[in-house]
C-alpha cells in the first residue's frame, strides 16, 4: 500500500505542473518516460517538474516526456490517468468546455510551429515504427530473462521437469510476435487492429508449409516481423479503400472479407518471400559485418549511437533488432550500442572530478549515476554532458572504444547478443546470450563496459573542457535552476544557472 501511495503522490505532484487535467490530451508511457499530449505547452512548469524527487528529467518533443525510469513509469502512469479522470469529472462543466477550446487553440498553434521546424517525414515515419515495436518490449524482456534462466538450468542439469515449461513460456511470445506486430501496425496506421493481426497471423500459420510461391515451399514464420509489418500496412490501405467504395449496408460483411482476402493473397504469394529474403539479408549482413570488421564496426556503432538517439534515428534499428532476435535468438547489435551509455557514465564521473567546486553539477551526477549504470542515460545526457558541450563528444569517444572492444570479440568468433531490446548497462546482464557459453558472454560484455567507462573518463578528463569553460564552470555556486533538477534533485535558490550560457569550449 505504501508503494501505491508513493506512486500516486508522484502523479499528484506532476499533474498541476503540466497544467492540470484539462491541459492533458493524451497519456502514454514507454520504458522510462511518461509521454503526455498537452493542449498548451506554456502551462508547463519545467523547473518545478525537474525538482520533483521521482523525476529524472524532461524532454520536449512531439509529446512532452517526463523521465521517471524503468519500473517507476509503469506504476505512476495508471495513477496519473486516474487523477486526470478525477480532475475532469470534478471540473465545472461550462468552465471546462471554454478552457479546453482556448487551450486547444493555443496548443495547436504551438504544436504546428514546432512540427514545422523540427519534424520531417522520415522522422515521423520512424516514430510510427517505434510506436509499433515499443509496446512489445516488456514481453521481450520478460520472455528473454525466462529464456536465459531456462538455458542456465538446462546447462546445469537442474529442475529438468520444469525447464520444458520455461522453454514454452520463453518461446510462446516469439512464435506469435508477428501477430502482435500486425495488430500494432494496423492500429498505428489507422486501420482496424484485429484485421492487421489476422493478416499477420497467416505468416506464422503452420499450414503455409503446404503452399508454394516463387518455385519453393513456404515455411511458417517466413518474413517474420518485417512481413507482418508490410502485410498489416497493406491491410490498412485495402480496408480504407473498401470503406470508401463499399455500401454501408454491406460494409460489415464485405470490408473485413476483402481486407483479409486481398492482403492475405498478396502476403502469401509475395510479401512472405520478399520479407523473408530481406530478413535473411539483415541477419547475414550483421554476421558478416561483425565477423569481418567487428572492431571497426563496433567503434562506429558505439561512437555514433548517442547522436542517433538525439536525432531520433535510433528508432530505425528497432525492427532490425527484433528481426535478429527472431532469427538467431539474440541481437548482436544491442550490446555494442549499449557501450554508448558506458561512455556517458565515464564522462560524467570525469566531470565530477574536474569540477570540484561546482556542487550543483556534482550533485546532479551523484544522483543520476545509479540510473546511468543501469542504462537510463537521460539524466546524464540532458543534465550534464549535452549542456556542457564537449563532454557529450567525449562520452561518444568512450562509447566508441567500448563498442570496438565488444566488436573485436565478435570478430574473433565470440558473439555477444541480447535476447531482448530496451535495457542496457548493468540491466542488460540478465538478457545476455551468445555462442560460447554464458560465462564468456558476460565477461566480454562486462569488459566492454569497463573499457567504455575508462575511455569516457580519460577523454573527458583531459579533453572535455577548454580553459575558459573550466574556469567558468569550476566555481562554487548554488544555482536556482541547475542541471541538478534534471536528475530529480532540487537545488537551493542562491544564484544563476551556469548551464544557461553557451559553453565556450564546444
Amino acid at each position: 500500500m505504501a508503494t501505491e501511495d508513493k506512486n500516486r503522490a508522484t502523479a499528484a505532484a506532476i499533474l498541476p505542473l503540466v497544467g492540470g487535467a484539462a491541459n492533458v490530451s493524451s497519456i502514454a508511457h514507454c520504458m522510462t518516460r511518461l509521454r503526455l499530449g498537452l493542449h498548451d505547452r506554456s502551462l508547463v512548469q519545467d523547473d518545478a517538474l525537474k525538482a520533483v524527487p521521482a523525476v529524472m528529467g524532461v524532454v520536449d518533443d512531439d509529446t512532452y516526456q517526463i523521465v521517471l525510469g524503468p519500473g517507476t513509469v509503469a506504476r505512476v502512469t495508471p495513477e496519473f490517468e486516474k487523477l486526470v479522470e478525477e480532475g475532469r469529472a470534478s471540473a465545472p462543466e461550462p468552465a471546462t468546455t471554454v478552457t479546453a477550446e482556448e487551450l486547444a487553440s493555443q496548443g495547436a498553434e504551438m504544436k504546428a510551429a514546432r512540427k514545422a521546424k523540427n519534424a520531417t517525414p522520415f522522422k515521423l515515419f520512424l516514430r510510427r515504427i517505434a510506436n509499433i515495436f515499443v509496446p512489445l518490449i516488456p514481453a521481450l524482456i520478460g520472455c528473454g530473462i525466462i529464456a536465459g534462466l531456462n538455458g542456465l538450468l538446462v546447462n546445469l542439469g537442474w529442475l529438468t521437469s520444469v525447464t520444458p515449461a520455461l522453454a514454452a513460456m520463453a518461446s510462446g511470445f516469439m512464435a506469435l510476435i508477428a501477430v502482435f506486430v500486425g495488430y500494432n501496425t494496423a492500429k498505428e496506421f489507422g486501420g482496424t487492429p484485429i484485421l492487421g493481426g489476422a493478416v499477420a497471423a497467416i505468416i506464422v500459420f503452420p499450414g503455409v508449409a503446404n503452399i508454394e510461391a516463387f518455385g519453393q515451399k513456404l515455411s511458417p514464420g517466413q518474413g517474420g516481423v518485417l512481413g507482418a509489418l508490410g502485410a498489416a500496412v497493406l491491410a490498412v490501405y485495402v480496408e480504407k479503400w473498401c470503406r470508401r467504395w463499399v455500401p454501408e449496408a454491406l460494409d460489415v460483411l464485405v470490408t473485413p472479407t476483402l481486407t483479409v482476402l486481398i492482403s492475405g493473397l498478396v502476403t502469401i504469394f509475395g510479401l512472405m518471400y520478399v520479407a523473408g529474403e530481406v530478413s535473411t539479408a539483415i541477419g547475414t549482413f550483421a554476421d558478416w559485418l561483425l565477423s569481418n570488421g567487428g572492431a571497426g564496426a563496433g567503434l562506429v556503432l558505439g561512437g555514433f549511437f548517442l547522436p542517433l538517439v538525439m536525432l531520433g534515428l535510433h528508432q530505425a534499428l528497432i525492427p532490425i533488432h527484433t528481426t535478429l532476435i527472431e532469427q538467431q535468438g539474440y541481437t548482436v547489435l544491442l550490446p555494442i550500442l549499449a557501450m554508448a551509455g558506458a561512455g556517458q557514465v565515464g564522462a560524467a564521473i570525469a566531470v565530477f572530478f574536474r569540477l570540484p567546486r561546482n556542487e550543483s553539477i556534482r550533485r546532479t551526477i551523484k544522483s543520476a549515476l545509479p540510473a546511468g549504470f543501469l542504462g537510463v542515460g537521460e539524466p546524464l545526457i540532458y543534465g550534464v554532458s549535452l549542456p556542457l558541450g564537449r563532454p557529450f563528444i567525449t562520452a561518444c569517444v568512450g562509447g566508441a572504444f567500448g563498442g570496438a572492444f565488444v566488436g573485436f570479440f565478435n570478430q574473433l568468433g565470440d558473439a555477444v547478443g541480447s535476447t531482448a531490446i530496451g535495457p542496457s548497462g548493468w540491466a542488460l546482464f540478465p538478457l545476455l546470450d551468445g555462442n560460447h557459453g554464458l560465462g564468456a558472454t558476460i565477461a566480454i560484455y562486462a569488459g566492454g563496459l569497463v573499457v567504455g567507462y575508462l575511455a569516457g573518463f580519460v577523454a573527458t578528463y583531459f579533453f572535455g573542457f577548454s580553459k575558459d569553460l573550466l574556469t567558468e564552470f569550476n566555481v562554487s555556486q548554488e544555482p536556482a535552476a541547475s542541471p541538478a533538477t534534471a536528475a530529480g534533485t532540487p537545488a537551493p535558490v542562491t544564484g544563476p544557472d551556469p548551464l544557461e550560457k553557451t559553453p565556450a569550449g564546444v
